[in-house]
Order: structure tokens, then C-alpha cells, then sequence
């Protein structure tokens, strides 16, 4: 518990002095932020957006110094493994679920049928992005994707977004006057970024709008997303491992950009200890992953520790993080076992 807090303010400090030492911060004022969006509306008109969109939209665009410190001091940057998934998986929040699973049973089922992805999962996306709809975001999403487009740790990115966001509401498919969300930019129950809505999000109960922040719309949409980047229903995302200390370090993957050296499952065994509880086919293909080895500074790299599937990576499609992904998984497994 003492490390936990140690490492917690060492990051606090070290945030600090980031954000006092960084221009983007320091020596941002409303000049240099102006002659940003000056500059992003030329662009934006260029790439073939309506200049009237454009100008209402990003008329009130503003630079938020709060949204550069979420993007810094994110809990998968801090929290270990334990206490991240402890937080998102716990029975208050399953009785949540279950309850809006209660309530909108017919809608679920039906959607989990259509699009052959597990009501259980969609339950447990929904309730660690939003918990159930309770915490949307309030920030204005135009001003927090502007923030991190002129900032200049991911502007490429964020500028994308930012372009896409406008062309979704110049050709009518989002409402200027609801782009309230989280301060990353995204958006509605599943948190939908930009990019995500253009190719993803649908009008499932054809009313002729993409209502992300009401059940039909938002649970068919997650489900479309899940199924097209495919998605396998009824197999597993991870089997908790306890390895041997003779494992190749080479085999230990900390990083949830890039998940190397798969091999088979038959091939990992021999490195397993815990090697006959797994119940996945010898011939499945596998990685292993020891997530708190990147951030808690001497800790045993060997625990905990993961063997993933490729319904794994569908969720690291979702959000790059492996405890994002190991806690969606955890509450998936949570409510299967109740519904």
C-alpha cells in the first residue's frame, strides 16, 4: 500500500513538472491557441467540410489545460493490475448490469442474436465506459479535441478525429448541440470516438438519427463494431497463469501496442505451472502478458501474468490497454456467471 501511494506521487510530480516544463501548457495563451484553429478551419474548408459548419462549430472552441492533465495521468498509466480491475468488476457494479439487462432484456437479446456478440460482454463494455450510462462526460468534445490537436504528444491523431467529428455533423448523421462527452472526445454509453462513429455506429431502430447515448442505437452499434473486427462469440479472452521461472523473457509482453511472439498454446505449456487448468484447445494461438512489469519499478515480472486469445485483442482493438481489456473480460466473466 505504501509503494502504491509512493508511486502514485512520484507520478504526480513527475506530471507536474511535465506540464509546467511543456509549451503546449506553459506558454499557451489565447493568441497561439486562436491562430490553431485559425489555421485548423482553413483545412478543414480545404478537405471539403461545409466553411458554415465549420465556423459554428468550432466557434466556441476553447483550450482546456484540465484535458492535457487527464491525458497524462490516465489510471492505466498508475494503477496496478489488481486494483484496476478490483475497481470495475465489483458486485455493485454487476447489479447494476443486471438490472439494466432486466430492463431492456428484449432489445439485448435480440441484438446479441443479430449480431452474434455475447450480451454479457456488451454489459461489460457499457458498464466500465460509462457505468451504465451514469457517467457519460460533460466536456465540451469540439474544445477537448482541438486541446489535444494542438498539443503535440498524438495531434495527428486527434486532429483526424477532430476533422472526422465535423463531417459527421455536416452531413447530419450527429447534432452540433449534443457533442458532450468525455475528455478524450468520446462519446455516448460505449464511448465512440469520432472514427468510430463514421464506420461503426448505426440507426438500428430507423428513426433516422444515431442516438449513441439511448440503449438500441448504442448496444447495436457496439455489437456491429465487436462483430466486424471480428469478434468470436462463446470463446474465451485470457486464462490467468502462473508461470515457471524458466520462461524466456522474450515470451513477456508489457506493452499493449504490439503483442509479440504468439505461439500455440502446446507450445506455452511446458512454461505454465498452472498448465492443466487451461480449458482452450492445445492449438489455439496464445501470447502471454505480465502487465504490471512496464509500470510498478522492481516488480516481479512474472506476476501476475496472462495467456491471451485473440478475443483479447479485439477488446485491445477497443481501448490500447491491456488492463482496459483484462477488466472488460473479468466483468463479462462476472455477469455470464449470473445470467
Amino acid at each position: 500500500m505504501i509503494f502504491k501511494k509512493m508511486l502514485k506521487n512520484l507520478i504526480t510530480i513527475n506530471l507536474f513538472i511535465f506540464l509546467i516544463a511543456s509549451p503546449s501548457y506553459s506558454s499557451t495563451n489565447d493568441t497561439e491557441f486562436k491562430l490553431w484553429v485559425d489555421s485548423f478551419k482553413k483545412q478543414a474548408i480545404k478537405s471539403g467540410i461545409s466553411k458554415g459548419v465549420v465556423n459554428e462549430v468550432m466557434s466556441d472552441a476553447r483550450f482546456l489545460p484540465k484535458v492535457i492533465e487527464y491525458d497524462r495521468y490516465q489510471p492505466e498509466f498508475y494503477e496496478d493490475t489488481f486494483t484496476y480491475i478490483k475497481k470495475r468488476t465489483n458486485t455493485k457494479k454487476v447489479k447494476k448490469g443486471l438490472a439494466l439487462y432486466k430492463k431492456e432484456k428484449l432489445i439485448i437479446d435480440e441484438i446479441e442474436k443479430k449480431f452474434l456478440v455475447e450480451k454479457d460482454l456488451l454489459l461489460a463494455l457499457m458498464g466500465i465506459e460509462t457505468n451504465f450510462g451514469k457517467y457519460l462526460g460533460k466536456m465540451d468534445i469540439v474544445s477537448s479535441l482541438a486541446t489535444l490537436s494542438f498539443d503535440k504528444r498524438r495531434s495527428e491523431f486527434f486532429t483526424s478525429e477532430l476533422l472526422i467529428l465535423l463531417r459527421l455533423v455536416d452531413k447530419g448523421i450527429i447534432e452540433k448541440d449534443i457533442l458532450f462527452g468525455s475528455w478524450a472526445g468520446a462519446f455516448g454509453n460505449f464511448q465512440f470516438m469520432p472514427r468510430t462513429i463514421k464506420n461503426y455506429a448505426i440507426d438500428y431502430n430507423n428513426n433516422k438519427t444515431i442516438e449513441l447515448k439511448g440503449i438500441e442505437d448504442s448496444f447495436a452499434s457496439a455489437a456491429n463494431y465487436l462483430n466486424k473486427i471480428g469478434w468470436k462469440k462463446n470463446t474465451p479472452c485470457y486464462t490467468k497463469i502462473k508461470l515457471n521461472d524458466n520462461i524466456p523473457k522474450k515470451y513477456l509482453n508489457s506493452s499493449a501496442r504490439n503483442i509479440k511472439n504468439k505461439r500455440k498454446v502446446k507450445f506455452f505449456k511446458k512454461y505454465i505451472k498452472n498448465s492443466d487448468e487451461l480449458n482452450v484447445d492445445n492449438n489455439t494461438l496464445s501470447a502471454i502478458i505480465t502487465p504490471d512489469k512496464d509500470i510498478i519499478p522492481g516488480s516481479n515480472t512474472y506476476t501476475p501474468a496472462y495467456l491471451i486469445y485473440s478475443n483479447y485483442e479485439k477488446i485491445l482493438n477497443w481501448n490500447r490497454s491491456l488492463r482496459f481489456a483484462l477488466a472488460v473480460c473479468t466483468l463479462k466473466n462476472n455477469f455470464k456467471n449470473e445470467i
